[in-house]
């Protein structure tokens, strides 16, 4: 049967998908210390369970998003929830630590899969003068699911064991890959030569960037880990050389690039997930040790920064359309910037939570002005056929930066601590968990470190605030070159 459907049809089936992935990013961290008592694991190997999924997740983002060009962006999505689904249970069931670090593996691969095609198909079915409506609702979702994770999995450790922050996916999943065969158009595919040396330098060259990254910490930088960094470096170079010289189709065209307003979003982005993922780290410490908070009241602690972002995201991402696409992410990086600097000065022994709450709501303020927006800017002008490469560009994008985020406030935390003169022979919350046996100054020392580790965010925020201000162009110039609204609506 063929019918006239809208496409917003489409993305409420396609936002079920993204809510588990970006929920099982969230709700893992409060299961590491369950896991590592269940399966008699060690820290390093249970950090590998969240790196793991990590590293599977980003090196494959720049071939995933071309698949869904060449084979449809549908087919890809369904093959990726598929893979998803089936992982978290094998994730559920695993009997050992190295059997869940293979399993949480297939499962990165699993996301890898379905995220690129969930833009592109945003970007081949709506027309960009409604695009901004969509983006937010999707960005609405992000900040659902970053609030919806911790509490969430840390009611399902304590009530039901750390089995079901993955056994929980396999339903949703179910759900997720029905609305997306009954609602998700089947999209016109492209022909593609695949660039068989650009995959695997490209591979190659994530793998080892990444790898090094995620282990750097752990290995204390030592000789190795910057091997394998200049080695990734050096290796994407030559993909880049590789694509530069690919007369016939790259897997990257550089072309996307010439486009100022996909190169200065892809900068912003990457700026505004490496501050997101470094501002956690230093700030959960402060508010579990300095404060001394459970792991699930710290976590709301941020809950008006997600709950504000999540609502407000439509009503920007609706805004965004109608304004120059530099104005609602400038503010937004200003906002956001000065609200980390706030977290940074206030992080002492003495400051009521209640202004964490405040500054908080204010940073999801600014959030919801900058993710939506950013995303329609990346998009408006990418042809339809360069759709899922594009959209690959910017997640690998965002998850490398997520990875450089939280890899550099870890060195940063791990310097200022030694700078204080306090215990440095054993992780922060193994070796000073209880705030209520530290005495004032070793408080006072311990506050002051963390929050010179939250002028790390503060300050790339400032680079994503430069790139947004070189944002060129007027929405309603792209609406005079779109198709009317009733044609944007997809037969299926």
């Amino acid at each position: 049967m063929s019918s006239q459907r809208s496409p917003w049809f489409a993305l409420y089936a396609l936002v079920v998908g993204s809510f588990m992935i970006l929920l099982d990013m969230t709700i893992v961290a409060v299961a590491n210390p369950a896991i590592m008592d269940d399966l008699h694991a060690d820290i390093s190997n249970v950090i590998w369970v969240t790196s793991a999924y990590l590293l599977s997740y980003a090196v494959p983002l720049l071939i995933t998003g071309r698949l869904g060009d060449r084979f449809g962006p549908k087919n890809i999505y369904l093959l990726g929830l598929a893979v998803f689904t089936a992982s978290s249970l094998w994730c559920a069931m695993s009997s050992s630590i190295e059997i869940l670090i293979a399993a949480r593996a297939v499962q990165g691969l699993g996301a890898a899969l379905m995220t690129p095609q969930t833009m592109a198909i945003i970007t081949r079915t709506f027309p960009s003068n409604r695009r901004g409506a969509a983006m937010g609702l999707w960005g609405g979702v992000s900040g659902l699911a970053t609030l919806v994770g911790p509490i969430l999995g840390g009611f399902l450790v304590d009530s039901e064991g750390w089995e079901w922050i993955f056994y929980i996916n396999v339903p949703i999943g179910v759900i997720a890959f029905a609305l997306a065969v009954w609602l998700v158009p089947a999209l016109e595919t492209h022909e593609h030569k695949f660039d068989l040396v650009g995959m695997a330098l490209s591979a190659a060259g994530m793998f080892l960037l990444v790898f090094g990254i995620q282990e750097g910490n752990s290995r204390d930088w030592d000789g190795l880990i910057w091997a394998l960094i200049i080695a990734g470096v050096v290796v994407m170079g030559l993909f880049m050389y590789n694509q530069s010289r690919n007369s016939e189709e790259p897997l990257v065209p550089l072309s996307l690039f010439k486009d100022r307003n996909f190169a200065m979003s892809n900068i912003a982005l990457g700026a505004v997930n490496a501050a997101v993922t470094a501002l956690f780290v230093p700030f959960y410490f402060y508010l579990q040790q300095v404060q001394d908070m459970s792991s699930t009241g710290s976590a709301l602690v941020l809950a008006p920064m997600a709950i504000l972002a999540g609502i407000l995201a439509p009503v920007v991402g609706k805004l965004s359309d109608r304004m120059a696409p530099r104005t609602l992410p400038t503010i937004g990086f200003a906002v956001f910037a000065a609200t980390m600097f706030g977290f940074a000065t206030l992080m002492r022994p003495d400051t009521p939570i209640v202004l964490f709450l405040v500054i908080g709501g204010i940073a999801g303020v600014a959030n919801a002005c900058i993710w939506a927006p950013l995303a329609t800017s990346a998009t408006t002008n990418l042809p339809m056929q360069l759709a899922g490469a594009g959209s690959g560009v910017y997640y690998a994008t965002r998850q490398v930066a997520a990875v450089l985020g939280s890899a550099t406030v870890g060195a940063l935390l791990s310097a200022r601590i030694a700078a204080q003169h306090l215990p440095t022979d054993s992780p922060i919350g193994e070796g000073m968990a209880d705030s209520a046996k530290m005495s004032e100054p070793l408080l006072d020392k311990l506050s002051t470190a963390l929050g010179e580790a939250m002028y790390l965010p503060a300050v790339i925020l400032l680079i994503g605030l430069i790139a947004s201000a070189l944002l060129i162009g007027d929405r309603s110039a792209a609406e005079s070159k779109t198709l009317p609204p009733e044609k944007a609506d997809i037969a299926v």
